[in-house]
């Protein structure tokens, strides 16, 4: 088991290692130890709002503002979660540990691979998850570690998150193989970045969300 979760979590290790580095290397720019940004990977484990707490940080920002935008940042992850209810099995120690982990990444990747029959789905997540955070973590280490010892533009890479996007995206469609639910992600997307750019990505999802289900309950009752 561990060692199938260890080959299917291979995309995120190619793009979290990279986008890890660079969030180390930046985060080293404010002057803290480098344990720190290996500690932020472990505890917080949220890239788009590590690196948002690395502008927070320099412009002087609380902790209390930070931890208040880390959350709207990622109150996605609660529409994620909804899929998941039954999946990481009972409330215990692993669950709460699926829960804190859930990224966009993890999320994209459980919900396209088929669990093999001998596995157990939620023992087979938590590798999946555990391993993903290891990912993350490593980068965040070697970034910092190396920021004294390296002169390094870090310009683009933060393209690494975006093809790792794509590669999830594309993963996504060889398993659906359904038109529609792409395309309305693609509107509810164009309209959350024209109306709605400082909270897009949420505003994208509750679009994408609501106009999926809305279609199923007309078809529902249409049916009926």
């Amino acid at each position: 088991m561990i060692r199938s979760a260890l080959k299917i979590s291979l995309p995120i290790l190619f793009g979290f290692v990279p986008l890890g580095i660079a969030f180390g290397l930046l985060f080293q720019e404010l002057g803290y130890p480098w344990y720190f940004a290996s500690l932020m990977g472990i505890f917080v484990y949220a890239g788009a709002a590590q690196f948002m707490a690395i502008g927070l940080l320099s412009s002087g920002i609380g902790l209390l503002e930070i931890a208040i935008s880390t959350f709207f940042l990622n109150s996605r992850h609660m529409f994620y979660g909804l899929a998941f209810l039954e999946s990481f099995g009972n409330w215990n120690l692993r669950k709460l540990y699926l829960i804190f982990g859930l990224t966009d990444e993890t999320y994209a990747l459980m919900t396209t691979i088929k669990v093999p029959k001998h596995f157990t789905k939620e023992r087979y997540y938590f590798f999946i998850t555990l391993f993903a955070q290891m990912y993350w973590v490593l980068g965040c280490t070697i970034g910092a570690l190396t920021a004294n010892a390296l002169s390094f533009n870090t310009n683009g890479m933060e393209f690494a998150a975006t093809a790792l996007f794509v590669v999830l995206l594309i993963e996504q469609w060889i398993k659906v193989k359904r038109l529609l639910p792409f395309i309305i992600a693609f509107i509810a997307s164009g309209i959350a970045l024209f109306f709605f750019i400082k909270h897009m990505l949420l505003v994208a999802i509750i679009l994408s969300i609501g106009s999926i289900v809305l279609l199923r309950l007309i078809k529902t009752n249409s049916n009926e």
